[in-house]
């Protein structure tokens, strides 16, 4: 009986529960980007249709049915690193081309380089790269990826173009093929690093690549140069 604490000895746990319970809260809201990290390894190691979502829970130490508490599908989550790894980053090219006040040679090649660093350069290329192999037995992707990426991205080199046309820069193009044609490098390099690049004798060098795109785009679209 001597050592039941008493009343006034009581120790108080409900801080320690405090704190457990926070450190329990700040993890359940990191767990989906935990998820996504993992997916994006799976997915750039094993392709779409061979991983599962066993090997995702695996690679973010949950369970699969955790899983299935933040996305509904294998195709869900792919959506989602979509949305996170290029649809948020055009969203912020966006913002950055409003408040831009350079030329806009120079916006495309800072675009350029942004896509390069957050795409091209990292696990994201794996995403494009599944489009491209497996479109073909996933459509639904690839309609996602046309309305999400491709028209999204589209739509802001075409607002980037006809400001410049507007501005004198550029010269009076069909707009749409000047578009295509900025964004070709982009997916060539993206193919090269995920395809070739481990043939090669020497690493890609995308920054000499860009400065000759931008070259290349100068003398060929500048208003008042040669025709």
């Amino acid at each position: 009986m001597d050592n039941i604490p008493s009343p006034d000895t009581a120790v108080d746990t409900k801080p320690e529960a405090d704190r457990h319970s926070r450190t329990w809260q700040r993890r359940k809201q990191a767990r989906p980007g935990e998820i996504l990290d993992a997916a994006l390894t799976v997915f750039a190691e094993k392709g779409f249709s061979a991983a599962r979502m066993e090997d995702i829970a695996a690679r973010a130490g949950v369970t699969k049915g955790t899983i299935y508490l933040y996305f509904q599908s294998k195709e869900e989550v792919f959506k989602q690193l979509a949305r996170q790894h290029v649809g948020d980053k055009l969203n912020l090219a966006t913002t950055a081309a409003r408040d831009f006040e350079g030329s806009t040679f120079d916006f495309l090649m800072l675009f350029f380089h942004g896509f390069a660093c957050n795409v091209v350069n990292s696990e994201a290329a794996a995403l494009p790269k599944i489009i491209i192999a497996e479109s073909g037995n996933f459509p639904e992707l690839a309609i996602f990826w046309r309305k999400e990426v491709i028209d999204r991205s589209m739509s802001f080199l075409r607002g980037i173009i006809e400001k410049g046309i507007a501005r004198g820069e550029i010269r009076d193009l069909p707009v749409d093929y000047i578009c295509k044609l900025c964004a070709a490098p982009m997916l060539m390099s993206l193919i090269w690093r995920t395809t070739f690049a481990q043939t090669d004798d020497k690493p890609f060098d995308y920054d000499a690549f860009l400065a000759v795109h931008r070259d290349v785009l100068y003398r060929g679209l500048r208003a008042g140069g040669a025709a």
